[in-house]
């Protein structure tokens, strides 16, 4: 290399000896590359310096282990208080990145790890995109997730290279893709290993060839069809938000089928979006997000094996999760037959998400079904994940602290029994913790970390970066029946039920809820839990006192017990409700359901079940799916009378 730093801060060029200029992101103080104010302008002076003496190429690279560019400076996004920085915060990427687009010279952008947001957008306006083959490399546009839109160039390149199609469902779901997948899209011009990614660069930018155009029709679509393209988007969208709670997805479409991904040309509607509600609070979301995983920082503890006991449907799953994440998972129950449907439902959400032969067979060779709990002795840690029965339990895991490892993690799974009730039996009480997933596993993103007066300091810590280490989001919660999601669940899916008896049609029920704004209505999430889980759980959170709804004792007196029965408060075809019409909505009727989940909310923050309100709103935000758009129940219920 030629030319060494250059006096920025936050860019370190290089210029080789066949005159390509290297340009390394390597954001000052940060771990994580992203485009803040600070960062654009200092590219706008690269560019400047390039006008003058244009390189023979460019190249884009990161400075950082963690991944190319995460996007724009999310801080800046809660300065956006006027309509003029709305605007002005969307000009300078789109200008910038423009400019870079029309450059003479050939660019590339060498993406290895995460590049999502501006980042992609930025890697969009260079000439050619390398992606490197490694799992952690993972491409999006989830300005969506933020209740914003990709505004610098995403909404216009994205279809362009890839058709408006695939592009659209990209950003109006904020799915991310790997580098495999953005290689067969268009998206990147080529896949390379880690070992001959600078080579691959270098040989790109010098060889300048005019890079592969979309298909036919996928210029078609994007042409004389573009409007046919977005009237079944907007289908698609209405499908699963509605435009009063999330509007992005919307605008995203609007912008791309009328103004050509120009945010500019709409200014009203960007002013709109920036500064709604439901922006603000989904950045509040994206706030909470980091601080759950922030509790694992600070830990180098990282499991190698984990021994799960008890097949079914929650401990096959959290079983399959583990082992589809990288540990070795050791998974028993009372004989092979009763281990043997988990690894079959494993084996079939695993074809359905690797396509690589070979890495779908090293994921199966991490589940190792051991009905005689040989791997516990081995493991780091230990779940108890049997059925909802203190005396069970209690037995379980006496003889699992037998002969697990002095420092292993002893777990239970329970989602509604106190940690004090389980552990009276143990030699050493304080070794037992939570470690709560929810249902679906492979869906579901929080994971409470169950601790009692006097638990193990040590083993909540590990508890905590284990979670984060099958990237699911740990929340500590004081041991207490139900925690904080079961226990807040519990009041709200009775109120529900006890609506059902007084004579409403479960689909009216379900509908008030949806209409709200939540994933899911009530009583089918009475479904998805299971009627039976949904009786254990009522006796050990309700009042003892109080008879449990009719609608719930006859349907499981009658063995319908939801989803996983084929019936339950509905049919399931295909694993999906037949529901009928929901009819009229009974007026006030959503907010007689959500009152109670909200009292429940606010006296476990009093009590001290979990830290703050700010958590006990990120805990039943993922824990739940409750209405993201309204940053949370309890933040909900400020707004209520701000």
């Amino acid at each position: 290399m030629k030319m060494g730093l250059n006096g920025y801060d936050h860019w370190q060029l290089a210029e080789d000896a066949d005159g390509i200029v290297w340009a390394t992101l390597d954001k000052a103080g940060e771990s994580t590359n992203s485009l803040s104010t600070a960062v654009l302008q200092e590219l706008a002076r690269m560019l400047d310096r390039f006008d003058a003496q244009p390189p023979r190429g460019l190249i884009f690279r990161s400075g950082k282990a963690a991944g190319f560019i995460a996007g724009a400076d999310i801080e800046e996004f809660t300065e956006l208080d006027t309509a003029e920085k709305g605007i002005e915060l969307v000009a300078r990427g789109w200008h910038l990145f423009n400019r870079l687009a029309r450059v003479s010279y050939p660019t590339l952008a060498l993406v290895r790890g995460h590049c999502l947001g501006g980042g992609l957008e930025l890697a969009l306006a260079c000439r050619y995109l390398l992606v490197v083959d490694e799992p952690a490399t993972r491409l999006g546009l989830p300005e969506v997730m933020l209740g914003i839109v990709p505004g610098w160039g995403g909404m216009l390149r994205l279809p362009e290279r890839i058709g408006p199609q695939a592009a659209l469902d990209m950003m109006l779901t904020g799915k991310t893709v790997d580098a495999q997948k953005a290689k067969r899209l268009g998206l990147a011009d080529d896949l390379v290993p880690p070992r001959v990614m600078t080579q691959a660069a270098a040989m790109l930018v010098v060889a300048d060839q005019a890079r592969r155009r979309p298909a036919l029709l996928q210029r078609v679509l994007a042409g004389p069809l573009r409007q046919l393209v977005a009237r079944g988007a907007r289908r698609q969208v209405a499908r699963r938000a509605r435009p009063e709670h999330y509007p992005a997805p919307y605008a995203i479409i609007d912008l791309w089928a009328r103004h050509q991904g120009n945010a500019l040309a709409a200014p009203e509607l960007i002013d709109t979006i920036v500064r709604s509600p439901t922006a603000r609070n989904l950045v509040r979301v994206f706030f909470l997000q980091e601080r759950l995983k922030a509790f694992a920082k600070g830990s180098d503890f990282s499991a190698q094996r984990v021994h799960i006991v008890g097949a079914g449907v929650m401990g096959g799953d959290i079983a399959a999760w583990c082992a589809l994440r990288g540990l070795t998972v050791t998974l028993q129950d009372q004989g092979i037959e009763r281990i043997a449907p988990a690894l079959q439902r494993a084996y079939a959400a695993w074809s359905r998400r690797i396509r690589d032969e070979r890495e779908l067979r090293r994921v199966r060779d991490r589940l190792i079904p051991d009905p005689d709990g040989h791997g516990v002795r081995q493991a780091d840690i230990v779940i108890e994940a049997i059925f909802e029965n203190v005396g069970a339990k209690q037995a379980l895991l006496q003889s699992l602290e037998a002969v697990i490892r002095p420092d292993a993690v002893l777990a239970t799974n329970t989602s509604s029994l106190r940690l004090e009730d389980l552990r009276s039996v143990l030699a050493r009480p304080e070794r037992l913790i939570g470690i709560h997933f929810f249902n679906p596993v492979s869906r579901m993103p929080l994971v409470e970390v169950v601790n009692a007066e006097g638990s193990d300091a040590q083993a909540i810590r590990r508890a905590i970066a284990f979670v984060r280490q099958i990237d699911r989001l740990p929340l500590p919660v004081r041991s207490a029946p139900g925690f904080l999601v079961n226990a807040v669940l519990g009041p709200y899916m009775l109120a529900a039920m006890r609506a059902v008896d007084e004579g409403l049609a479960p689909e009216t029920v379900d509908e008030a809820m949806l209409a709200f704004g939540m994933p899911m209505g009530p009583i089918e999430l009475v479904d998805m839990v299971g009627l039976d889980v949904a009786m254990a759980a009522g006796r050990s959170l309700a009042n003892p006192a109080e008879e449990p709804p009719r609608c719930l004792l006859e349907r499981f007196a009658a063995g319908q017990l939801g989803k996983k029965a084929g019936r339950g408060f509905y049919e399931y075809r295909a694993g999906k409700p037949a529901k009928a019409s929901p009819g009229a909505v009974p007026a006030g009727l959503a907010e007689r359901l959500l009152q109670p989940l909200l009292e429940r909310a606010q006296q476990l923050v009093a009590e001290g079940v979990v830290a703050d309100a700010d958590l006990a709103d990120a805990g039943i935000i993922f824990g739940t799916g409750f209405a993201p758009f309204t940053g949370g129940p309890l933040n909900y219920l400020r707004s209520q009378y701000a």
